[in-house]
């Protein structure tokens, strides 16, 4: 290291530079003092000069196309740090070798590629509903608003009805369980394109790009169907239904104001006797 510090001062920022200078300075001692015993002696042998001048250059050239190939393994591995620091995958870590710069290479790679597997981890973590396994409201967000610019699509706004009586009378445990069972058959309703999300305790989040609000009623009304005729819940007397509000939107900056609409015909549809489907109807008119 003390050699390391001494030398900071030949390109301080440039690693690589300073090998190449030092190297450079090693690989021209012969020629200076041939250059200093020549001086001292008084004469001035051509002959021997230019072959050792062509080859000090000769080696010169070498040196430094051989160091930066030797550097690479050094710079793949910052690389990869500049990959995890700026948050970014790491698709390819190459294979170092036995000796110094091998084992470097193979130890940040290593590192890197366990440091991003756990930044993906926890980002995955704090985006999904650890009951539901489904996006939570803040994976739901950061997902819609990579929704392109102009796309038609419907916020559906999902609310299990009386869902404070299932708590009350049979407890959080059964609670929990109906949150799951009515989460999953809400996913197995939806495509794969769209986004669903639990938005907060009974209330869900839907965003279904590509169609308006009447395809999504239908979409909506299948789920409803389908809780009928097998239904859900600890009470058969009573099993579980939901109410649900739609809005239409185009593109992610409409999310807040849809999000507004669908709250809003949600509300409508529990007025107006819960278990039912209700449009935002300014949207409606505008798909």
């Amino acid at each position: 290291m003390r050699f390391y510090l001494a030398t900071r001062f030949l390109f301080p920022r440039h690693f690589h530079l300073r090998i190449f200078a030092i190297c450079f300075a090693a690989v021209h001692l012969p020629l200076i003092a041939f250059l200093a015993s020549q001086a001292a002696l008084g004469e001035w042998q051509w002959q021997v000069f230019v072959p050792l001048l062509g080859a000090t250059l000769a080696g010169t050239v070498f040196a430094i196309y051989a160091l930066g190939a030797l550097l690479a393994p050094i710079r793949q591995a910052s690389s990869m740090l500049r990959q995890v620091q700026d948050g970014k995958p790491i698709t390819d870590i190459p294979a170092g070798g036995r000796d110094l710069a091998g084992e470097l290479l193979d130890s940040v790679g290593l590192a890197a590629l366990a440091t991003n597997t756990r930044i993906s981890q926890l980002r995955d973590a704090a985006e999904r509903d650890l009951l539901t396994g489904m996006r939570n409201r803040r994976g739901f967000l950061d997902a819609a608003a990579h929704l392109r610019t102009g796309t038609r699509a419907t916020l559906a706004l999902v609310d299990i009805d009386h869902f404070k009586r299932v708590n009350d009378v049979f407890g959080h445990d059964e609670g929990d369980l109906v949150l799951q069972e009515f989460a999953h058959r809400l996913t197995d309703t939806m495509r794969r394109s769209d986004l669903v999300a639990r938005w907060g305790g009974e209330e869900f989040a839907i965003l279904i790009p590509g169609i308006g609000p009447r395809e999504a009623q239908a979409m909506m009304e299948r789920l409803r169907t389908a809780l009928h005729a097998d239904p859900i819940g600890p009470d058969p007397e009573e099993p579980v239904t939901f109410s649900c509000g739609l809005a239409f939107l185009r593109g992610p900056d409409q999310i807040a104001v849809a999000m507004q609409r669908a709250d809003k015909a949600l509300y409508a549809a529990k007025r107006g006797g819960r278990d039912r489907i209700t449009l935002d109807a300014e949207f409606a008119l505008s798909a």
